[in-house]
């Protein structure tokens, strides 16, 4: 290395002034300065790609065609410092063309000791490239169309054994006697197939391997079509995987959506047919009403009824009063017509005994009937008494009876008026319901939301809005849960929902 680097430096030395005062004088460069740089420039480009062919050599990237610019300007250098030494003026002799051989004798020799080193860091950094042999310069010499035909091939083929080349041109040699012989001589008779080692020898073909071309091709061709077709039932296998995994992904993806589909609908379902059963109790509750009203006019127009019979019952009352003072007079009437009827018998007794028999028998009758008629008058005035007193006694009770239809009948109409107020708020809570669901479905809301929601409306329904205030059982029996501690985490939820002020009452 320290001889090669001391050899440049010589060489550097050397073709640097040849070449600087050839440049100046020859060259007419106008000072020996530029000259100077010109031989610098040559010099320095030479070192500077043989610098960086090296470096890519030891570094395993060479550059193959950075060499033939060295070469180049090895060569002009070469050129130069040669002219630099011929005569001016007079004709060239002998000693003359040794001189201009001389000054090119170190430029070459340092491109060889390059060359030396190219090939050395080759061997170095790539032990495993194999070394190409020579061909002997004897052949050359005797063959030289024939030897450049396998230089040729080994160069452009990369066979490196010499003795191998020769070998194959033998058997190339050895085939084509041996097919002519066939033929007699003809080789036009021969197939394509058995003129394959003369037409591929020229790309680095041995006659084994271009008799077994076609077997190859053929071989390759089948195995070709056998991995097409491979492929192909690989690409079917993997499209009807890739369609029936589709359809599965697809199969799954619809029974989900036809679950929550239905698990939505079935939720909305109740939700509605629980707002259609609010609202048809709600309607149920209005005809009750109705009904109600009805009954309590009804009850009414008894009452007024009832009014004016328990005012017909007075009036009898009143009428068999009358009627029983009337009898009681009729009574002492009837005591004071029996004591003249005495008094009368007593004159009649005293009289006697200047009245005929008949007047006296007729006068007894008389008294009899009187006395007769005043029994029966007072038995009748007992009669109507006792009649009196029992219609007295039953307008009384029809009076109480009719208070208490009076009663039964107000206290229907307050309830019928309660069941009205309670089937307004009923329909309002499922005005509100409905509203509230539609919203949700709208807002594609989890059934967990959902219920939670739920809860809070019911806690807004609740009298003080308080969420402790709601039992669990009815959560439980709204949402259908049987445990109360899940009804407890959904009064929770909700009571924390209507804490933030994120939820109302749907208007």
């Amino acid at each position: 290395m320290v001889a090669a680097l001391a050899l440049a430096g010589i060489g550097l030395y050397l073709s640097f002034e040849h070449v600087a005062v050839f440049a100046h004088q020859r060259l007419h460069f106008a000072t020996l300065g530029k000259g100077q740089l010109f031989a610098v420039g040559v010099d320095v480009g030479i070192m500077v790609m043989i610098a960086v062919d090296l470096l890519m050599a030891w570094l395993k990237r060479p550059i193959s065609w950075i060499r033939y610019p060295v070469w180049l300007l090895t060569a002009a250098t070469v050129v130069l410092n040669a002219a630099s030494g011929a005569p001016r003026g007079r004709a060239w002799q002998l000693l003359d063309y040794v001189a201009a051989g001389a000054h090119g004798v170190v430029p070459v020799l340092f491109i060889m000791v390059v060359e030396v080193g190219r090939d050395s860091i080759d061997r170095i950094v790539r032990p495993d490239q194999a070394e190409r042999d020579s061909i002997p310069l004897i052949r050359w010499t005797l063959a030289p169309i024939a030897t450049g035909r396998i230089y040729r091939r080994m160069r452009l083929w990369g066979v490196t054994s010499y003795p191998e080349m020769v070998r194959r041109d033998q058997e190339l040699i050895a085939y084509e006697q041996w097919l002519k012989r066939k033929y007699g001589g003809d080789l036009k008779k021969a197939t394509e197939d058995e003129l394959l080692p003369m037409t591929m020898a020229p790309y680095g073909y041995t006659v084994a391997q271009a008799l077994a071309m076609p077997d190859e091709q053929e071989q390759a061709a089948q195995e070709r079509a056998e991995e097409a077709e491979r492929r192909r039932l690989d690409a079917e296998t993997r499209r009807e995987i890739a369609q029936a995994e589709a359809e599965a992904d697809r199969l799954r993806a619809k029974g989900q959506v036809e679950t929550v589909r239905a698990e939505v609908d079935g939720r909305t379902g109740q939700a509605r047919a629980h707002a259609r059963a609010q609202v048809s109790a709600a309607e149920r509750a209005a005809e009750l009403e109705e009904q109600a009203l009805e009954t309590a006019v009804v009850a009414e127009a008894r009452a007024r009824q009832a009014e004016a019979e328990r005012k017909e019952a007075q009036e009898r009352q009143a009428k068999a009063a009358a009627d029983l003072e009337a009898a009681e007079l009729e009574r002492q009437a009837a005591e004071k017509r029996k004591l003249a009827a005495e008094a009368d018998k007593v004159a009649a007794a005293e009289a006697q005994v200047i009245e005929t028999a008949e007047i006296a028998e007729a006068r007894r009758r008389a008294a009899e009937a009187d006395k007769a008629a005043a029994e029966t008058e007072r038995a009748a005035a007992e009669t109507r008494r006792a009649a009196t007193e029992a219609d007295r006694k039953e307008a009384e009770e029809e009076a109480r009876r009719e208070a208490a239809l009076a009663d039964i009948a107000r206290a229907k109409k307050e309830a019928a008026e309660a069941e009205k107020a309670a089937a307004e708020t009923r329909l309002a809570a499922a005005e509100i319901e409905r509203r509230a669901v539609e919203a949700e479905d709208a807002a594609k809301l989890k059934p967990r939301e959902r219920a939670v929601r739920k809860v809070a409306r019911m806690i807004l329904q609740t009298a003080d809005g308080e969420a402790d205030r709601l039992p669990l059982a009815d959560i439980q029996r709204e949402l259908a849960v049987t445990s109360p501690g899940t009804a407890s985490e959904y009064r929770q939820e909700a009571a924390e929902l209507l804490a933030s002020g994120a939820y109302r009452l749907p208007a």
